[in-house]
């Protein structure tokens, strides 16, 4: 048995069979439990249980199996609910990347359900404060994290069954369980702003209303806040700091009716799953809670730290952070890939959730000389028969080299498309860009997806975001108004193409307000008519402020949460009404469109300029307003025909010969159109406005 700084608890410890090297973590056979942990560079794993409450170590044994890198052992008679962690035992060497410290009790990287909260306690670190290369010997058991043995087999999940919403359908709302439902009196109080309270009737209810397919929930993954933060007083909200990759985090649940946490977090995938809403995780596995070579030994650090880590090659001391959160997870390494395959195919198959969005995602495809499309990740999810039928969304950006990897992804993969929100936000609140610019983000953004071989739906159109401006705020504000983060208004972007409508902030004056109201309307209308896969942020329906604040990662208050009680409910009426138009029409089809014309002339998408002629070649370089005749629409039975009209005046348009109705006019509060007549005449299409016709017979209505 090797050695250890603080020798074994006194009496006689469990004797361990060798047990199984497969699964990973903990698990119960209902005669025992076994045990296996991944370390490269350990030389022998301890593993360590304690009471109930995590307070008291019981008994410490060594692992007695080792197939290649896995650690394992198998405890007989040991049941769910038996609280575990476990001690590394290696070089102990940081200029080389190696932090073992058998003194620091590790939390299990596959733990189901975490026991205790982390205190960022000096004996929390591997090494001596202000010392890093000095090795710290104090113990932390007693306060350290620990897992609990869970039984996987627990919860009935009926005859639930994933939605499996078609592509060209897709609506993506993306909300965080706490904000969107803390404040809703139609919810029990017991239930507001957690896992239950987002299952509750009246949450489903809001989402039906609105024709919403498919939820992007920001992190649930157990994790921990910043010891910065925690010293402001504050907290992280967003939850982009992962502890616990397999384990949902405590902080949402509610405890409704005696439910266990993973018990109530299925049961909120099932609620939504019989609601015809699919549920999609915001996962964070570009980098974990434990910071750079001066941050706390918790897990993976302990383990095996230049395994899981990406580390300079020169420096091995130094962490590589292309994350800007300190450290950058080493997918290069099977240990690591491991991890995160086990993790995806665990939230699928024990948790039943439909889909992914993946934060920095390009830090999952790079090796040592960038990002590649072809990384073992990739393949691994494409022949994946658990993966490769979930949907997959990437944030297609990180701060290392070659970060910016918009359009670079796999077929397969949808992206964020931040192209689509500036150009966007630009065209209807600054004059800008050109003509050729709105129309591509329009249609798809076939220059950046469809050289590649992949459909319009990969580009996941969004105005507004968990990150930045509400789109209340996008019109309320030309300033960020960050002060309540703590960090001087620095924090956050500066550059958010918003723009206040002469006032900033608040504003009792009803020119101002009628302004603000339209051009949320607008840009609420391109989104939702736009090809590709529309994404709304949670409020953004509604009127939901921050005041200000486009960076309210820290603001677990009534900054961040919805306040229902201020909804707007035309807002919400025409939010609505253009998802249903959008569902009756498929206004650009799920196809790219060629802008041919059939054997009758009639093209298939054509583009004119307000005098009713054809866009031609100097006219796309120029700002201004354009109308686009969509001759075949993915469903309706008969022509299109959008007007949009950016500027600050109103805007004559030429129509078509024909006879057209108006079935979506924004500067109406619920967006209901009145117009019905002959074509070949003039249409006036007011400021700051767009205007949806269809032709006589095209069977859709707002």
């Amino acid at each position: 048995m090797a050695s250890l700084s603080n020798p074994p608890l006194p009496g006689r410890p469990p004797r361990l069979a060798p047990g199984l090297p497969w699964p990973l973590g903990s698990q119960w056979d209902g005669q025992g439990v076994n045990f296996a942990v991944a370390s490269e560079n350990a030389t022998c794993i301890w593993l360590c249980l304690y009471s109930a409450d995590g307070g008291t170590e019981l008994a410490r044994v060594e692992l007695p199996g080792q197939t290649r890198d896995i650690f394992h052992g198998y405890l007989p008679y040991a049941t769910p609910g038996l609280v575990y962690g476990f001690r590394a035992e290696g070089p102990w060497a940081p200029d080389e990347g190696h932090f073992f410290n058998p003194d620091k009790l590790l939390l299990d990287p596959y733990a189901r359900e975490v026991v205790g909260e982390f205190g960022w306690r000096p004996e929390d670190f591997a090494h001596v404060l202000d010392e890093p290369a000095e090795r710290d010997t104090r113990d932390n058991g007693a306060g350290a994290l620990k897992a609990r043995v869970v039984d996987e087999q627990d919860f009935d999940w009926g005859d639930d069954h994933p939605p499996r919403i078609p592509a060209a359908d897709m609506l993506i709302y993306e909300l965080h369980v706490k904000g969107f439902s803390k404040l809703n009196p139609a919810i029990p109080e017991a239930l507001r702003g957690t896992y239950a309270g987002l299952a509750h009737p009246a949450s489903i209810e809001h989402l039906q209303r609105l024709g919403i397919t498919s939820l992007s929930i920001l992190p649930v993954h157990h994790h921990i806040d910043e010891q910065r933060l925690i010293e402001m007083g504050l907290v992280n909200y967003w939850a982009y700091n992962t502890l616990a990759f397999f384990a949902p985090d405590p902080r949402y649940a509610s405890g409704h009716e005696g439910m266990s946490l993973r018990d109530e977090f299925r049961n909120m995938v099932a609620s939504l799953h019989a609601a015809g809403i699919e549920v999609l995780l915001d996962v964070v596995y570009n980098h974990t809670c434990e910071g750079d070579g001066n941050g706390p030994c918790i897990s993976l650090r302990g383990l095996d730290n230049a395994s899981y880590y990406r580390m300079d090659q020169q420096s091995p001391r130094n962490f590589i952070n292309d994350t800007g959160c300190g450290n950058t997870v080493n997918m290069s390494h099977p240990n690591t890939l491991r991890l995160v395959m086990d993790s995806l195919r665990y939230w699928v198959s024990e948790m039943h959730v439909d889909g992914f969005r993946f934060d920095l995602a390009p830090i999952l495809g790079r090796y040592d000389d960038g990002f590649d499309p072809q990384h073992a990740f990739f393949t691994a999810v494409a022949q994946d028969p658990v993966l490769n039928r979930v949907k997959m969304i990437a944030e297609p950006w990180d701060i290392g080299p070659g970060g910016y990897q918009v359009g670079g992804f796999p077929r397969g993969w949808r992206e964020w498309n931040d192209r689509f929100r500036d150009a966007m936000r630009s065209f209807w609140l600054h004059g800008g860009p050109t003509r050729g610019e709105f129309a591509m983000r329009l249609c798809g953004s076939s220059d950046i997806f469809q050289g590649s071989g992949r459909p319009p739906v990969a580009s996941v159109n969004f105005i507004v975001a968990h990150d930045g401006f509400t789109l209340r705020d996008l019109v309320s504000y030309n300033e960020r108004h960050n002060e309540a983060n703590g960090e001087d208004n620095r924090d956050g972007h500066g550059d958010n193409h918003s723009h206040n409508c002469g006032v900033e902030g608040p504003s009792a004056d009803p020119v101002v307000a009628a302004l603000r109201s339209r051009l949320q309307r607008a840009l609420l209308a391109t989104l939702l008519l736009a090809q590709g896969t529309p994404m709304l942020a949670q409020g953004d329906e509604l009127g939901h402020s921050q005041q200000g604040n486009n960076n309210a990662y820290c603001q677990d208050n009534d900054i961040s949460w919805i306040d229902w009680a201020q909804a707007d409910e035309d807002l919400i009426e025409f939010t609505a009404g253009v998802i249903r138009l959008r569902r009756q029409a498929l206004l650009f089809d799920k196809h790219w469109y060629s802008g041919e014309a059939d054997p009758h002339g009639l093209h298939d998408l054509y583009w004119l300029r307000p005098d009713g002629k054809p866009m031609r070649g100097e006219d796309w370089g120029r700002g201004g307003s354009l109308a686009c005749l969509i001759g075949r629409p993915g469903r309706a039975s008969a022509p299109l025909l959008l007007l949009v009209n950016a500027g600050a005046e109103a805007q004559d348009f030429m129509l078509p010969a024909g006879v057209w109705e108006t079935q979506l006019d924004t500067t109406h509060p619920r967006g209901a159109g009145r117009w019905h007549g002959q074509g070949e005449v003039n249409y006036e299409v007011p400021a700051h406005s767009l205007v949806l016709l269809s032709a006589a017979g095209a069977g859709i209505r707002l």
